[in-house]
């Protein structure tokens, strides 16, 4: 098991909120209280911290945190079992959260929170919410790349005019939760050849989408399979010297597919309210507008309108698939990825 370590957040008491959550919450820090949470999160630090460390100022109740991948967190909490020192469990894909759902490790959440998102974007069984969503689209080196060329869906990349110039992220969560997708939308067995075909054409194995983006952006690789904000990122970073952008799908193409960020709580926790206000603080406008304008995410919380440079969500809604249904097929998705040989392109 990967070690994840547990931390604490770092919000005093009694003083203003300074630093990247000052823009969530402006006041004064109120005194911790006795009731505590704990979560387990695949948000990565530098990207949720300041939200937990504004929730901790402005309610009282402290936060710890154990950090880790979707993968990891999961397996860990089906480890523990009712043991578990969680409460909140915070996913960057729905894989994962599926997985747990169907070992019953997930408690229900209050019904004033679920209201706080539209049916599509939260559990049929009241487990789950999506906070947050992003987008998979096609991010191509804009020096190596005609428009011509570009793809109308993703089944066209396993043609011979992309051999050897698109990138596949296939470790990646989101990666594993879209193909998992596939497969549902489409079946085992044509999602398998697709990724055949795609290894057979030459595809090439990066680690994770910014890599992608990044090799993009230098000219390394042509194009590559990525979630639709670390190109914004790059691009701000890198300036005119990231040579990239992102092509979308057409809107009814699986490749146009909007991947949510989930939360729950967990079955075994004994702080539930408290569990339920953290989430409701992750849905509520001041952290929405933080999500979409510092991350470029799509907000997912009913009412709240993404960022401006953002384009309109047309893609494959997230109401077209029953996320909570996927948590067996994220293992076996797993499974074919490993025996297409992509791993080793």
């Amino acid at each position: 098991m990967t070690a994840i370590a547990l931390t604490a957040a770092a919000c005093s008491t009694s003083r203003t909120l300074e630093g990247p959550a000052a823009g969530i919450y402006d006041g004064e820090c109120a005194d911790s209280g006795d009731q505590g949470v704990t979560v387990y999160s695949s948000r990565t630090e530098n990207l949720i911290g300041p939200v937990l460390d504004a929730f901790e100022c402005e309610t009282g109740i402290s936060v710890a945190v154990r950090w880790g991948t979707s993968t990891d967190l999961a397996l860990l909490l089906a480890e523990e079992g009712d043991r578990t020192p969680a409460d909140v469990f915070l996913s960057r894909s729905p894989g994962p959260v599926g997985f747990l759902e169907g070992k019953s490790l997930l408690a229900a959440i209050d019904d004033d929170v679920l209201g706080l998102v539209d049916d599509q974007n939260r559990s049929t069984s009241g487990t789950w919410v999506g906070f947050t969503g992003r987008k998979r689209v096609l991010v191509y080196n804009l020096d190596g790349v005609a428009s011509g060329e570009l793809p109308v869906s993703v089944f066209d990349l396993t043609g011979e005019q992309y051999r050897g110039r698109v990138a596949i992220p296939a470790t990646n969560g989101s990666f594993i939760d879209w193909f998992t997708v596939l497969r549902d939308q489409h079946g085992t067995d044509v999602a398998t050849k697709w990724l055949d075909d795609m290894v057979a054409n030459e595809a090439r194995y990066y680690p994770n989408n910014r890599s992608i983006v990044e090799a993009a952006g230098r000219g390394e690789i042509d194009m590559g399979l990525v979630n639709h904000y670390y190109q914004y990122q790059a691009a701000a970073t890198a300036g005119d010297a990231h040579r990239a952008d992102n092509w979308e799908f057409a809107d009814d193409d699986i490749g146009s597919l909007l991947i949510i960020t989930a939360a729950t709580v967990t079955a075994a926790s004994d702080r539930a309210d408290a569990a339920n206000e953290l989430i409701a603080y992750l849905l509520g406008p001041s952290a929405q507008q933080y999500f979409s304008a510092e991350t470029l995410e799509y907000p997912l919380a009913a009412g709240i309108e993404p960022d401006e440079v953002l384009p309109p969500v047309a893609a494959l809604e997230i109401g077209s698939v029953d996320f909570g249904s996927l948590g067996e097929g994220f293992t076996r998705s797993t499974e074919i990825i490993e025996a297409s040989g992509i791993l080793n392109q």
